[in-house]
């Protein structure tokens, strides 16, 4: 007959020795001697231990047991980030803007000598030369950044979470780094409604 180690279910021993150990204590609880149940390879326990290991394992890895995330808080990387080249759009009222104080004090002048049609070529003249310029504006300058700094530009900072279960507002409201924050702000549950058909 085998030594019987002491019935204690510890997190440092497998789950089959935890499945022996776990009949020992009920049985000592029970008032039966320990010392006195067959633990060894092929004896009851032994067996009783391996099938109701490989039933668990079964089960837990059952395509359809799907334990489903009920609450996650999580800072997001943004990995690279690219915009590119954007053509200008500017209408000619806002180039021409700059110049009607200019036109105005001029007509001012010119109005009273009879000279008013002058200003109007002026100003038409103006229009055709904004008018060029607007058919090639240019563009804004393509943005292309990663967060590792390999790219055109690199150095890309970005912040941001993700969430399911109540928004925490900011990520400033949530670390995840430790061991503490994750399981404060991490749950997974195995919901017995979804597990209906293999139980």
């Amino acid at each position: 007959m085998a030594e019987v180690k002491q019935p204690i279910i510890s997190p440092d021993r497998g789950l089959k020795e935890n499945l022996i150990n776990g009949k020992l204590a009920a049985l000592k609880e029970s008032g039966v001697d320990i010392k006195t149940v067959n633990t060894s390879r092929n004896s009851f326990l032994e067996r009783d231990a391996e099938y109701t290991k490989e039933a668990l394992i079964n089960f837990l890895t059952h395509p359809e047991c799907n334990f489903t995330i009920t609450e996650i808080k999580a800072p997001v990387v943004v990995e690279k980030f690219k915009i590119p080249d954007i053509p200008l759009t500017i209408f000619i009222d806002t180039l021409l803007g700059q110049f009607q104080p200019v036109l105005k004090a001029l007509r001012k002048l010119a109005n009273p000598l009879g000279l008013g049609s002058v200003i109007d070529e002026l100003e038409g003249e103006l229009e055709k030369a904004i008018r060029t310029v607007l058919q090639n504006p240019g563009f804004v300058p393509s943005i292309n950044q990663s967060k590792d700094g390999d790219e055109q530009d690199g150095g890309l900072e970005s912040t941001g979470y993700v969430y399911i279960g109540d928004d925490p507002n900011s990520q400033d409201d949530f670390n995840v780094e430790d061991e503490v924050g994750q399981r404060d702000f991490t749950s997974v549950r195995l919901i017995r409604d979804d597990i209906e058909n293999i139980i």
